[in-house]
């Protein structure tokens, strides 16, 4: 029912848009979650602007779009693969629709997360670290930006691969899939009854609404990432963090990424509905 080839264009020009306008939240998120002190958002964000300027919000900007388009289109592909394959065989099994589409979104979720992360692990890897670094001559009173060492995503990416391998272009490629790949087939299954309840709400509201109609009418007459720059073992990582601030310590910007994953999320199931909708065949052209 896709035009693929206007599917996968429109789609990385949709989701680029996307991801430059939500994108100074995931450098605010970041910044926090390195910060060896407590900032509130506000004031970290108000620290980029003034020793930084604008651009400081777009640290690493170029190299996370670069992968954005690979990532998204792999992503969207594991996704109707997917859900179009699991879909036949448990309406084959015998079991009911609602079900059986249930199973195929979390199949469809959890297949497209972990393809994805593929390519978005060593973005992610790279934009981070250009993310977190700063010139210390225009703040030279943060002890938290390292000097900058990485002049652009691909001086970052040839220096990670020289000194750390391909292993650390894949470093928290464990943890991501654990993250991401439970909470997108969870993410996924509730969307499909989210949307089967309330269309079905509003296609029984407006049904009723016209059979009132009709009535009425008759009686008259009428007619729904895990930031980690080292090598560190989570156990590590996690006792470090506890040892230096505490439980708190691990829940440093939780405001910027609850922002960020609830705005990403709305933005994304908006864009990617419009953009099917975009990119559907024609019926002439399927008969």
């Amino acid at each position: 029912m896709l035009d693929k080839s206007k599917f996968f264009f429109l789609g990385a020009a949709l989701f680029s848009g996307v991801s430059s306008t939500l994108y100074p939240v995931v450098v605010l998120k970041t910044r926090q979650q390195v910060s060896q002190t407590r900032v509130s958002c506000m004031k970290t964000a108000y620290s980029i602007l003034r020793h930084e300027g604008f651009r400081g919000l777009y640290r690493g900007f170029g190299t996370s779009l670069m992968g954005t388009i690979p990532a998204r289109a792999l992503y969207m592909t594991a996704l109707e693969v997917t859900k179009s394959n699991v879909g036949t065989a448990t309406i084959r099994l015998g079991l009911p629709e609602p079900t059986a589409a249930a199973i195929a979104n979390a199949a469809a979720g959890l297949s497209a997360a972990m393809a994805s992360q593929l390519v978005w692990t060593p973005i992610d890897v790279v934009s981070q670290r250009l993310m977190v670094q700063s010139n210390r001559s225009s703040n030279p009173s943060n002890p938290n930006m390292s000097p900058c060492k990485y002049h652009g995503g691909i001086d970052a990416f040839r220096k990670i691969l020289r000194t750390d391998g391909l292993r650390g272009l894949y470093r928290g490629f464990g943890i991501s899939i654990l993250t991401y790949a439970p909470s997108n087939a969870a993410w996924w299954a509730s969307y499909s009854v989210a949307q089967r309840l309330l269309w079905g709400g509003i296609s029984c509201y407006f049904y009723k609404k016209e059979e009132e109609s009709r009535k009425n009418m008759g009686s008259s007459g009428g007619s729904g990432g895990i930031f980690r720059p080292d090598s560190k073992t989570i156990g590590q990582t996690v006792r470090n963090l506890v040892r230096e601030g505490g439980w708190t310590a691990c829940y440093r910007g939780v405001g910027p990424r609850w922002a960020s994953m609830s705005m990403s999320a709305t933005t994304m199931i908006t864009t990617y509905e419009f953009l099917k909708r975009l990119s559907a065949k024609n019926q002439e052209n399927l008969t």
